[in-house]
């Protein structure tokens, strides 16, 4: 596939997009809205401990990407072709996906180990494929297009996660009291576990166009051994760099905070409309499909401020966003005010991760890209039990899930006060 022509740039953009729109699923259903919830009121029957162990699954697939996204950036940067390595990783993601559907419940220990096995792979999985997907960025948009590229990704993403949840809410589950499309029995959740094999299809197809028409960058012509070599001299070099390198530093640090915020809130928010609202699997997904489409929204809409903007004042923003609007999600009691209230947040979701991912690559030193991508998903995923910790923590000290989620807003009140200071390069 030629990149270079006008045609086909356009195509590969929009193939490259689509892969959002279809691994964006995975983390809507599975991570925070259908399949996790799904786990701890049905398969392990206790939502405070499912809820624990859950966080607990995350917390490992975060420490072993943790550990490998730098070097799997390094070795890119020096092997060349991120293609490859994308796709093998999103198989395997959707691989361990789809056989989630055989989580049934009264599973024994052995079950329930294999069980969070499977979510620590497909999670893993995903998050180093992102890390190759991420570095294809500055060689598929155009220079001043960047920002824009990267907010009508996220977009699509949650276009995506939408369009998955609305499938399995009128597929599998039903609303309203109108029976599902597909009728699977529901005495031992068939219903809810088809949610998994469902979403690992959609992943799949959307996986297809990305392969097909996005362009790849050329191969250095070094062996996979070469690179790995040369690629750990380099991140030991740029590991090294970045510590001397203020600027960078801050950044890596201030996008850790507030992702981590953001990323607990996705872990739990399915969990917590669940507990303190007493919403049943329809109203968590017809809550979920409303969050997707304001997100959305809001990703499509501060694209175009990131590029004219520039990517920090358009995080900036968007903390200040999310911040507000979180402090006032606590102070409800009413279901619906809580719906209005978290849809608004929503907007500024998107805008603060699309935005992130292209300051990383403007702040990246020349010809490191991947590597930056890496160190970008090292600092997110180092601190990534943090989140899930202190929301623990402050819900069993306060016997409260509000006080769990007041713990988020430290995390993007610390990371707004770290971001003030780092200055972006045009």
């Amino acid at each position: 596939m030629r990149g270079d022509d006008k045609k086909g740039r356009k195509l590969s953009i929009w193939a490259w997009c689509l892969y959002d729109a279809g691994n964006s699923a995975f983390s809507t259903v599975i991570v925070t809205f259908v399949f996790s919830v799904y786990f701890a009121r049905g398969l392990i029957g206790d939502e405070t401990q499912g809820s624990a162990l859950w966080a607990y699954a995350m917390g490992v697939s975060g420490l072993i990407v943790a550990l490998a996204s730098p070097l799997v950036g390094a070795v890119t940067d020096h092997y060349g072709a991120r293609k490859p390595g994308l796709l093998l990783f999103s198989i395997l993601c959707i691989i361990a996906t789809a056989l989630l559907y055989f989580a049934a419940p009264g599973s024994s220990a052995t079950g329930v180990a294999l069980v969070l096995g499977l979510v620590i792979l497909a999670n893993t999985a995903l998050e180093i494929a992102l890390v190759f997907a991420n570095a294809m960025l500055p060689h598929i948009a155009p220079s001043g297009m960047v920002g824009r590229v990267s907010g009508w990704a996220w977009g699509l993403g949650y276009i995506g996660g939408l369009a998955c949840l609305v499938l399995v809410l009128l597929g599998l589950v039903g609303v309203s009291g109108h029976a599902p499309l597909l009728s699977l029995p529901q005495a031992h959740s068939e219903h809810i576990r088809a949610s998994a094999p469902l979403t690992a299809l959609w992943f799949a197809l959307l996986t297809v166009p990305l392969a097909l028409w996005t362009h790849d960058t050329a191969r250095t012509g070094l062996s996979l051994g070469q690179a790995t070599q040369k690629g750990l001299e380099q991140l030991k070099s740029t590991l090294q760099t970045a510590l001397h390198q203020k600027n960078l530093l801050l950044f890596l640090i201030a996008s850790a905070l507030y992702r981590d915020g953001l990323n607990t809130l996705f872990a739990v928010g399915g969990l917590y409309a669940a507990g303190t609202f007493g919403m049943d699997f329809s109203e968590i997904m017809i809550f979920a499909i409303g969050l997707n489409v304001t997100a959305g929204l809001g990703a499509a809409l501060f694209a175009f401020a990131d590029d004219h903007w520039g990517s920090k004042p358009t995080v900036m923003v968007s903390l200040a966003g999310l911040i507000v609007t979180g402090a006032i999600i606590l102070f409800l009691q009413d279901k619906t005010a809580f719906m209005i209230v978290a849809l608004l947040l929503g907007i500024f979701m998107g805008p603060a991760q699309a935005a992130g991912r292209t300051l990383a690559a403007r702040l990246s030193p020349r010809g490191t890209t991947a590597q930056t991508y890496g160190l970008y998903s090292l600092t997110g995923k180092v601190t990534a039990f943090l989140g899930p910790t202190l929301f623990g923590l402050m819900t069993s000290a306060f016997d409260s899930q509000r006080a769990g989620m007041a713990s988020i807003l430290l995390f993007w009140l610390a990371g707004m006060a770290l971001m003030a200071r780092v200055k972006e390069r045009s």
